[in-house]
């Protein structure tokens, strides 16, 4: 370990990436929730779920000495598929063949990071790849859900390796009470509409459904046009403009 991480306890960022509502592009967050309800973690180490954010997480990137990284990478293997990644390979697989469009984000992030002279000495991605991200409100199919503790544990070994006192808690911590449903998985689940009553995949079910009525709804003007005079939001020298035109 450098001389940098030596000298004081590293700074430690565990960083859940993806969107819990295209199914298996969650598997990022989902992993981060359950590191944090089942492991406690030193001062010095903040787990966050950064879902979306992209550029927004460039201030948390360049603050840590380590970061380990959950995220859905496609990395053209079976699906469930676990696959670490380490140091300066991470930014290259985020690129490779981007599940969503976070992934081109979190590499500006690094990008950004390592222009601004802030970079973390040690990193590790740890990606699943994906078997369905195409699905509107659906959850983690059942390979990658599967894979949500064997990464966890990936990421407890790789922290212990580098010195942090990361500990199972005896008992886990309880679920966000203002998440709402999306935050807890098996909620979610239990709560989200059947593929027959509200499609997922984006197709005419949805609007064709008898669960749903379309119309087209008047408004009342009292008969008087809706009229707005173009020459009131010009601004001075395109009006006089005009009036010479005229």
């Amino acid at each position: 370990m450098n001389d940098k991480l030596s000298k004081r306890p590293p700074r430690v960022l565990v960083l859940g990436i993806g969107n819990l509502l295209w199914a298996d592009e969650g598997f990022g967050v989902r992993a981060v929730e359950a590191f944090q309800q089942h492991y406690h973690t030193p001062a010095n180490v903040r787990v966050l779920d950064g879902g979306t954010q992209g550029v927004y997480l460039v201030q948390e990137v360049r603050e840590a000495d380590l970061l380990v990284v959950f995220d859905a990478i496609d990395y053209g293997l079976l699906p469930g598929t676990l696959k670490l990644i380490e140091d300066d390979a991470v930014p290259k697989y985020l690129g490779v063949k981007k599940v969503s469009l976070h992934q081109t984000g979190f590499q500006e992030v690094l990008a950004l990071a390592e222009m601004m002279g802030d970079y973390p000495q040690k990193m590790l991605l740890i990606g699943v790849q994906p078997a369905e991200i195409e699905d509107f409100g659906g959850s983690l199919h059942p390979p990658v859900k599967a894979q949500i503790e064997p990464a966890i544990q990936q990421a407890v070994a790789y922290l212990q390796r580098h010195g942090v006192d990361v500990r199972r808690r005896p008992r886990p911590l309880a679920g966000d009470p203002h998440a709402g449903a999306i935050g807890d998985i098996r909620r979610y689940e239990a709560e989200r509409p059947r593929p027959e009553q509200a499609c997922r995949m984006g197709d005419e079910r949805v609007v064709w459904s008898g669960d749903f009525q379309l119309g087209y709804r008047p408004a009342d003007l009292d008969g008087q046009l809706l009229q707005v005079g173009l020459d009131q939001h010009l601004d001075p020298y395109r009006r006089a403009r005009f009036e010479q035109e005229e």
